[in-house]
């Protein structure tokens, strides 16, 4: 594979929106360009199902196993991610000659502490479809690409580094600079010059805050902060709850999407606060864990970069700027696509793992040397 090649990444992330579409031109080192991105929205049906399999998840040992709903939560997240690549090739004829897809699936367990990631997607099924309508050979699809991380004791978490990385060489910023993904996990990736990059999850956003408005209301989201601006923060709860362990570890760390739901039910005495109370408290959490990690840093960051659905989170966005005193700026302001950014990651991702370039590394992810990972299914057979 010589030069930029056109490469779509498709995302489905802790939040449980919908699968987001994106594409990019780009030679698994540097973006050449960037392409149309979309999302296909998942409806209440789809979020269901999937909130029911990462609860029978919980007790996987197995990370081929797809007991019970989980069959059926795979075949669903396949069918939606064919049918989003339909739509998008459908908008976008001109891209079917693109050469590499990566695939993300569904994070349903992540336990790297028993070496275990559970992304459910059936990659040889969306490879047949993503043949069926793109221009000969089709594509090449990767997938499973935290899978070799875990196994050879790395975090698995995150993976995007790599591409922050790429971006942020365009940019004319003051450094050291904090990259901050807020989807259901917030995790942030550290960049000061050449230095490798640090990277880790820093702790619970948005699932937290989806779930506890979903139960008190009935609606999927805190939509642009309105609840928790309108909310008290109770200090002495939120301290309570930064006493979490996983708070004084040292990056490379990472979550599953509930780790921290049992945490903040036993220290977070939500069930006697208001919506707009309990809303505030989980935000200001979200702030307040990025806040804790600066002191594992090797340099106080000078500038952060906040992308992922909670970037559109005005009141999210004010506690950032509040709690950590330094500049919060958007993906948008300095000219990245915020809610494609982990959809490009992952166009990005296939590319390095044709090219047998590592995704991941010792300071990002834990993991012993550089590691390159992820399942390559071959252009069309007869290609």
């Amino acid at each position: 594979m010589q030069g930029p090649v056109k490469a779509i990444g498709l995302m489905s992330g802790t939040s449980l929106d919908g699968v987001d579409v994106a594409l990019i031109e780009t030679d698994g080192e540097s973006v050449a360009a960037f392409g149309p991105d979309m999302t296909l929205a998942y409806d209440a049906a789809d979020r269901a199902l999937l909130i029911q399999a990462l609860e029978e998840a919980r007790g996987l040992t197995d990370r081929d196993a797809r007991p019970g709903i989980l069959a059926e939560a795979e075949r669903r997240l396949t069918e939606r991610h064919a049918q989003a690549l339909a739509a998008y090739f459908e908008a976008y004829p001109e891209h079917r000659d693109v050469a590499a897809i990566g695939f993300h699936g569904q994070t349903v367990l992540h336990r790297p502490d028993i070496r275990l990631t559970v992304q459910i997607g059936d990659g040889p099924a969306l490879a047949r479809a993503a043949h069926a309508l793109t221009d000969a050979p089709g594509p090449a699809l990767v997938y499973d690409l935290r899978a070799a991380d875990v196994a050879a004791g790395g975090q698995g978490a995150p993976l995007v580094p790599a591409y922050h990385r790429a971006l942020a060489r365009g940019l004319d910023l003051p450094g050291p600079l904090l990259v901050l993904n807020l989807g259901g996990v917030a995790n942030i990736t550290y960049l000061d010059g050449e230095a490798e990059p640090v990277a880790c999850d820093t702790g619970p956003a948005n699932a937290l805050i989806d779930d506890f408005m979903k139960a008190r209301t009935g609606m999927p989201l805190d939509r642009d902060g309105t609840a928790a601006a309108a909310g008290r923060v109770d200090e002495g709860a939120l301290a309570r709850l930064l006493d979490h362990p996983f708070f004084a570890r040292r990056p490379p760390k990472s979550l599953d999407r509930n780790d921290f739901r049992e945490w903040v039910a036993a220290h977070g005495e939500l069930d006697a606060m208001s919506v707009e109370d309990g809303a505030a408290i989980l935000t200001a959490l979200t702030a307040a864990c990025v806040g804790a990690v600066l002191a594992h840093l090797p340099r106080r960051p000078a500038t952060l970069i906040a992308a992922g659905g909670g970037a559109r989170n005005p009141t999210l966005l004010r506690f950032l700027r509040a709690r950590l005193g330094i500049a919060v700026l958007t993906a948008d302001e300095v000219g990245w696509s915020g809610d494609a950014l982990e959809a490009q990651a992952f166009a990005f991702l296939a590319v390095r793992a044709l090219k047998g370039l590592p995704l991941s590394f010792p300071t990002t992810t834990g993991v012993p040397l550089p590691m390159p990972g992820g399942v390559v299914l071959p252009p069309h057979p007869a290609a």
